[in-house]
């Protein structure tokens, strides 16, 4: 069958997106988007060990990894005619790590061991080194006779994990050199062929061309991946630009080539898709990109290679690899024209880092500025060094802290406060003793759980023989999160305006309503949910209040930037949690009851923002987040009219602009109607493939459950 030909299951996927790749990769494409491999995956979902009676952790997990690499299925994607789909060798098969844990299994039932998530690798040294050297890394290590016992076990296991690695490699070069010999046609023969000389090349020895170069990432991520952990992959474009244009100059390579090799890439990573789960989304892998920006010596490094990737996700509903695009002073014009036109169709996948912003913030935490200009994400979109961090973050809901514990509405008799500045006085305070708790557990962030797979591609865990766990990272980060800061604001304003500027009534009196969940009081509940200018409408009444406690949250957190090897870069964030949260808060003051889901991340409480997604910005930007160095995002909701055609274009790239302009840090835009996500909450099996933002990812809006498919039908959509 020539490769040219049409293919009997093919379905064009565009939903009025450009068309650029071949109709085979469209074909590869829906099968993977329809689930196939996903709930192949879910039919296997372990490999099985045995006699784990009285092996330590880290001996049942390096039993396990090994297990993983020996047994786990392999695939190679074919059509209906046995003719080769893909492009690229390398599957993570087995069900079990697409819930988060290492998938095998010694009853039968239970992972044996967990995985890690929150962490982008250093597929970069895979790709200028090759894996070989990783192996000299370790062994030169080991000849190191002032080890610990401890130091030389995991040294021990991480060389382990380098065998798995080697060993699953060496089954998919026999199975495709398997494949060659059983080929029926020469055109199937030449593809087997070709797929086995780009994988002999890599990724054991450092790539040489730009198909080596994305064969090296994905085997090497599919690894990772496989044996259960979700790894965020980082600055792909930098890895693979000089490659590309030294392939396009000699003539080994084409634009479209590239293309297609990307777009099998980003369609490989869909495997885990399986349509029958629903929950916070099946997209939820953390394997996000980070595109554009500059490199460590300060030369903006946006090409050709981020214009591919860009292209490839505006001709694809591929919802799994959310996208940020680092965009600072040096950046070429076109990336924010690039990115509106991927943006205008909807599903949230690109999202926008004030690079310039977060780079002085990173210097002024501590950073070098060479480390601090080489910044991506954890994968979602909290920042961190990739390759040389371990990341994690403690969520804390700000605004039940205030309603609870300042305002006590769910004590029998709730505080009175006789002006604004002692409720705030007393705010401040309780902020700060919950900073201190956090602070005391941060101090214990280092145990020694097993993780010899994700230790050899962290920097300093060969070099320190520590691992992930145990402080082997060059950095190590936990992240205080605040959440709820925009409801705070609005109830503070609230209460400043009702109670102590108009006196409507007193605070004992406020507060007994409120305890009471506005029962009998629908008039005044109306009244504060409408009369007032709420945060994200440009109000500087009450943006002064959001701005002053980011501020102060700010403040209190640089007091102890490190302690015991622990960094503690502070962060904003929900990350969907309103929607756990919503039962623990009492009614709020700004007019909503206890169980309304409210506000995400630094985003304006649904339903209050009625002057446009301009006001928004200028609303969250108003504070300063240039010491915010974990970060934070605003989410804007479009509809879809208002971004239609070459002016709509023209609308989002003002967005981008006014947000970097103004101060920004991180800015998601979604555009959706709100009609055709009720109707795919009614008719999921119509919009198999809709994909909306939720927060540090993008998922499929029928795989979410139905708080957060609400959650996400609340948000106020807005005209630009």
């Amino acid at each position: 069958m020539d490769m040219t030909q049409e293919i009997k299951f093919y379905s064009p996927i565009k939903e009025g997106r450009p068309v650029r790749t071949t109709q085979r990769t469209r074909a590869f494409a829906k099968v993977s988007l329809d689930g196939k491999f996903g709930r192949e995956a879910l039919a296997q979902p372990f490999v099985r060990i045995d006699d784990i009676e009285g092996l330590t952790q880290r001996q049942i997990y390096d039993r396990a990894i090994m297990a993983i690499a020996e047994q786990a299925p392999l695939r190679i994607c074919t059509d209906d005619d046995g003719m080769p789909l893909e492009l690229l060798s390398g599957a993570a098969t087995l069900g079990a790590a697409i819930h988060h844990v290492v998938p095998a299994t010694a009853d039968g039932t239970n992972a044996v061991c967990g995985s890690v998530s929150h962490l982008t690798c250093n597929f970069d040294r895979v790709v200028r080194e090759g894996m070989d050297a990783f192996r000299e890394r370790i062994t030169a290590r080991l000849e190191d006779d002032t080890l610990t016992p401890l130091q030389r076990e995991v040294l021990l296991s991480q060389l382990n994990a380098w065998n798995a690695m080697k060993t699953y490699h060496t089954r998919y070069l026999e199975l495709l050199a398997e494949k060659m010999v059983q080929a029926d046609s020469e055109t199937a023969r030449a593809h087997y062929k070709a797929l086995f000389d780009t994988l002999s090349a890599v990724p054991f020895s450092p790539a040489k061309t730009f198909r080596q170069g994305v064969q090296s990432i994905w085997f090497t991520f599919s690894f990772i991946r496989l044996c259960g952990n979700w790894p965020g992959i980082g600055r792909m474009d930098l890895m693979l630009e000089d490659l590309y244009q030294r392939d396009l100059a000699a003539g080994v390579i084409t634009e479209e080539d590239a293309r297609e090799l990307l777009a099998h890439f980003f369609i490989k990573g869909c495997e885990w898709i399986h349509l029958t789960e629903r929950g916070s989304g099946d997209a939820q892998h953390y394997q996000n990109l980070v595109l554009g920006g500059v490199d460590e010596n300060g030369v903006d490094r946006t090409g050709d290679v981020t214009r591919l990737m860009l292209e490839i996700v505006e001709e694809f509903p591929i919802a799994d690899y959310p996208i940020a695009v680092r965009v600072g002073h040096g950046s070429p014009a076109w990336i924010k024209t690039k990115m509106a036109e991927v943006i205008r169709h909807g599903s949230g996948v690109v999202a926008m880092y004030n690079e310039d912003l977060i780079i002085d913030s990173l210097v002024g935490f501590g950073y070098e500025l060479r480390e601090a200009r080489q910044f991506a994400n954890d994968g979602c979109w909290e920042v961190q060094i990739p390759g040389r961090t371990r990341f994690g973050y403690q969520p804390m809901d700000l605004y039940g802290i205030f309603l609870r514990e300042v305002l006590r509405l769910d004590e029998e008799t709730p505080a009175v406060y006789d002006d604004f500045d002692a409720m705030y006085d007393a705010f401040r305070c309780r902020m700060d003793a919950v900073l201190d708790g956090f602070h005391a557990g941060a101090d214990h962030f280092f145990w020694n759980d097993p993780s010899g797979v994700i230790d050899l591609f962290e920097d300093g865990c060969i070099e320190s023989a520590r691992s992930y766990y145990n402080g082997g990272p060059v950095y190590n980060a936990l992240s205080p999160h605040f959440g709820g800061i925009p409801d705070t604001a609005n109830a503070m304003y609230a209460i400043e305006k009702l109670v102590f500027e108009e006196q409507q009534l007193s605070f004992a009196d406020f507060m007994h309503i409120l305890k009471n969940n506005w029962a009998g009081e629908e008039a005044l509940r109306q009244y504060v949910r409408t009369h007032y200018t709420y945060y994200g409408n440009d109000n500087d009444a009450v943006d002064r209040i959001a701005a002053q406690i980011i501020h102060d949250f700010v403040e209190d957190c640089r007091q102890v930037e490190c302690r015991n090897d622990v960094l503690r870069p502070p962060g904003i964030s929900t990350f969907g949690r309103q929607i756990e949260w919503r039962e623990m808060r009492p009614a709020s003051p700004h007019g909503f009851r206890r169980g309304d889901i409210l506000a995400g991340n630094i985003s304006p409480t649904p339903s209050t923002d009625t002057a446009g997604a301009t006001a928004i910005i200028r609303s969250a930007c108003k504070a300063d987040y240039s010491r915010l160095t974990c970060g934070t995002v605003l989410d804007i909701r479009l509809d879809p009219k208002a971004v239609s055609g070459a002016r709509g274009i023209t609308a989002i790239t003002g967005l981008l602009g006014a947000f970097l302009t103004l101060g920004g840090f991180f800015l998601q835009i979604d555009v959706v109607d709100n009609a055709v996500l009720l109707d795919a909450q009614a008719h999921p099996e119509n919009h198999q493939s809709l994909a909306v933002r939720i927060s540090g990812w993008s998922a499929r809006f029928v795989t979410l459950d139905k708080n957060w498919q609400d959650m996400v039908i609340e948000r106020t959509i807005q005209g630009v």
